[in-house]
């Protein structure tokens, strides 16, 4: 989770006990932080930034695939297509927490890898489907092996990074998003030009070549995803003790080998910081999807031929990686989360309320889509860096109905409810760690008396933990 440093003086005051506890600076002899973390993120940013890449990519090349002709040839109807976007998010959330669980007995370049060349076969079966039915079941296995993705990913970050060094890196892995919107609006418009060779259709070779690409490279990518710093070898001995002695000191002992049981689980859920975190995110994981999944057609229906609006939804994107990045080294740099999810919201709601308002100049309801998009993926990272959770998109995936065309009023007034949602709850959030915050200062907490090992074990209930705002 998200937070301060632990705070010397703090501890200091209420005589805690330093006696067994690890000192960044006794382990750094010979070590050169900033070029470790250099060489840390040489190996590690890249490599996830990829996959989560083409797993977005995968996951959403549906909506560049529609434009070229997929639900005609599949006879989908009323609100079939809708279906198959939600089927996805079935399994996507059902097998979460067990494919990050299996992670933690497998080493993640092994995991990761595997369900990444899974889920690169599963979209180029897609290519291939007749019927609806297909279509329904290729969704399934795409939403069971992307499962793990996300989760793993940041948690694997997590294993590596300090908190003031997470926000930078977790915004340029999340910005895979923004990119992999880019990518595929690119990617398509020139696919879509294969319409008809060798006797597929341009729907078919968007799923058949992009998933082809994600099995090759996760083959690639099987040499190069590192595992936990303790079993890599390219970091001397030295590195890795420096590693695990400068995030035991930031966040406590790593519980990596700890089992998660259902009391755990249990006690997690219903955790306040948890509801309100989940909301934060759940504000905007709706328009996001919303954004990713229509945003082909919307630019269509300004009166644009299939190819050219591949090609414009490009630039949003683009432009929503570049205020993703600023957002973030500001918020690092400030060392502060909850106004840098508060503008970028507001942004979204700008852009989101223009399209629902906006009907007769076109020009002004395209610059809108960047507003939309710069806005919710610029403060999902943040809002994922401040309070790391993940839900799913299975209500964006019902907003934009064909029936609703071109205008999509009830779509765009779901975004707007729910980036308002996002909002008051990032807003209760702030005010309750904030309220926490003090209480700690004051000495109320619980635990403030036990001793340091035990401390380091527990998280953020550490007594001398303090919250990030």
């Amino acid at each position: 989770m998200s937070s301060e440093k632990l705070q010397t003086s703090v501890e200091e005051q209420r005589g805690f006990n330093h006696e067994g506890s690890v000192d960044c600076k006794s382990e750094s002899a010979g070590v050169d932080e900033r070029k470790l973390l250099r060489k840390i993120d040489l190996r590690l940013v890249p490599a996830l930034c990829i996959l989560y890449l083409l797993a977005f990519l995968d996951r959403v090349n549906i909506s560049n695939a529609a434009l070229f002709g997929l639900k005609t040839d599949l006879n989908l109807v009323g609100n079939e297509y809708n279906t198959a976007l939600v089927v996805f998010f079935v399994p996507y959330i059902i097998f979460e927490i067990p494919s990050n669980t299996l992670m933690k007995r497998f080493k993640p370049h092994v995991w990761l890898s595997g369900c990444m060349f899974m889920f690169g076969l599963t979209t180029t079966m897609q290519g291939l489907t007749q019927n609806y039915g297909g279509l329904i079941a290729t969704r399934f296995f795409l939403g069971m092996f992307e499962s793990g993705m996300f989760p793993g990913c940041f948690y694997l970050l997590a294993m590596w990074y300090k908190r003031s060094e997470s926000q930078k890196r977790y915004s340029f892995f999340f910005s895979s998003t923004t990119l992999a919107g880019a990518f595929g609006g690119l990617l398509a418009s020139a696919i879509g030009k294969m319409d008809g060779m060798q006797g597929f259709r341009g729907w078919r070779w968007v799923f058949i070549l992009e998933g082809a690409l994600t099995c090759i490279v996760a083959v690639i990518l099987f040499f190069f995803i590192p595992d936990f710093p303790e079993d890599v070898k390219w970091l001397s001995a030295e590195e890795q003790r420096f590693i695990k002695a400068r995030l035991a000191e930031d966040v406590g002992d790593s519980q990596r080998h700890k089992p998660l049981t259902f009391r755990d689980a249990f006690n997690i859920i219903r955790e306040w910081k948890v509801i309100l975190g989940g909301l934060m995110y759940f504000g905007l994981i709706v328009p996001a999807y919303g954004y990713a999944y229509f945003s082909p057609a919307i630019i269509q229906s300004l009166g644009h031929s299939s190819i050219r609006s591949q090609l414009l939804s490009v630039p949003p994107w683009a432009c929503a990686f570049g205020v993703a990045m600023t957002v973030a080294i500001a918020s690092d740099y400030f060392r502060h989360r909850f106004i840098f999810t508060l503008i970028p919201a507001l942004l979204a709601i700008t852009g989101f309320a223009i399209l629902f308002a906006v009907h007769n100049n076109v020009h002004l309801q395209y610059a809108a889509l960047f507003l939309a998009a710069s806005g919710t993926y610029s403060s999902m990272p943040v809002i994922v860096c401040w309070f790391n959770t993940n839900l799913g998109g299975i209500i964006a995936a019902y907003s934009f109905l064909a029936k609703d065309a071109p205008e999509y009023k009830p779509g765009f007034s779901v975004c707007l409810s729910f980036v308002c949602l996002s909002i008051a709850s990032c807003c209760a959030y702030f005010v309750s760690i904030t309220w926490e915050n003090r209480r700690r200062d004051r000495g109320e907490a619980e635990g403030a008396d036990l001793p340091w090992e035990e401390k380091q074990l527990m998280g953020d209930l550490n007594p001398d933990y303090r919250y990030l705002r």
